[in-house]
């Protein structure tokens, strides 16, 4: 009597692990899915968009400079608030600016 050949054992379902940027595509990486988010923020850079993919993965390389100087414009930011709070009396010169 022939028998069939044995059925290799194989799972109906694996776990994988994926990273959903923010319009719910996945990807394989946590810094893909995060240029994904930048790119959107971009929106289209250069003709037809093909510029958009480059510039945010530049983005995300030169991070922590770009944070750096956002640091700093806050901290310029906040001064010049605290010192308009301060000086709340003074009336601008017309055309001084």
């Amino acid at each position: 009597m022939d028998f069939p050949p044995p059925v290799e054992e194989t799972l109906m379902a694996t776990e994988c692990t994926a990273y959903r940027d923010d319009k719910g595509s996945l990807h394989p990486t946590p810094e893909r899915a995060t240029l994904a988010d930048l790119a959107h923020v971009l929106g289209r850079v250069g003709e037809e968009g093909g510029m958009t993919a480059g510039v945010a993965k530049l983005i995300f390389e030169k991070r922590e400079d770009i944070e750096r100087v956002f640091a700093g414009h806050d901290m310029i930011l906040a001064r010049s608030t605290s010192s308009e709070e301060e000086a709340a009396d003074i009336v601008p010169i017309k055309g001084a600016g």
